[in-house]
């Protein structure tokens, strides 16, 4: 069965992560739980390469509630490796919508908000090329990485300059939160727990 959920209004930029250390990210993390316009979001794909495509995309706001979630209909079918992973296939997003399809009410929902995912750099990356392979401008937002900012609060040194990246699994359980299981909706709160988690850190919320 394929849903198509809107409750809320694409990508030109995703804001470096630039500050360092548990205290930068205890402080990230409280500023984001204060916004009340931020959203979080994550995306399931057919792959990692240049011509992947989302299959699954969720938008939670900052109070925990699903604003967008929908499964998208590839252009190319959906590689056995994906679909092991997040258990998308072919037979799920028959019906489901396209991505021109979804891509105004996405567009009018991210425009000019906050957004945060864990790992957005790669979440952008894949709203592009879906755009792209539609001949579609991409959404206009300000992206952030709770990623990045996780890795900063646990500050477990690489050996090379920065800190250590986390999975989201990891980083969801560090704060007693259910883990996303690899599927868009899931993840998206998963991301807002972690954010919260880190923010509890300096008393907030």
């Amino acid at each position: 069965m394929t849903t198509t959920r809107i409750g809320g209004p694409c990508v030109t930029a995703t804001r470096a992560v630039t500050g360092t250390g548990r205290a930068w990210a205890v402080a990230w993390a409280a500023a984001r739980v204060a916004d009340r316009d931020v959203l979080y979001l994550d995306t399931e794909t057919t792959g990692l390469d240049g011509r992947a495509e989302i299959v699954d995309i969720a938008v939670v706001d900052g109070a925990g509630c699903i604003v967008f979630e929908s499964l998208v209909r590839p252009v190319a079918p959906i590689p056995r490796a994906a679909s092991a992973i997040h258990g998308i296939e072919d037979a799920h997003v028959g019906a489901a919508p396209t991505w021109r399809d979804i891509h105004q009410t996405l567009a009018a929902l991210l425009a000019d908000r906050t957004v945060v995912v864990y790992n957005a750099l790669f979440d952008r990356r894949m709203l592009a090329q879906s755009c792209a392979l539609h001949g579609l401008e991409a959404p206009r937002s300000d992206w952030t990485c709770a990623m990045a900012a996780y890795a900063s609060f646990r500050e477990v040194a690489t050996g090379r300059t920065g800190f250590r990246r986390h999975r989201l699994e990891q980083a969801a359980g560090s704060f007693g939160a259910l883990t996303g299981g690899h599927r868009a909706t899931g993840d998206a709160l998963a991301c807002r727990a972690v954010v919260i988690g880190m923010a509890a850190a300096a008393g907030f919320p």
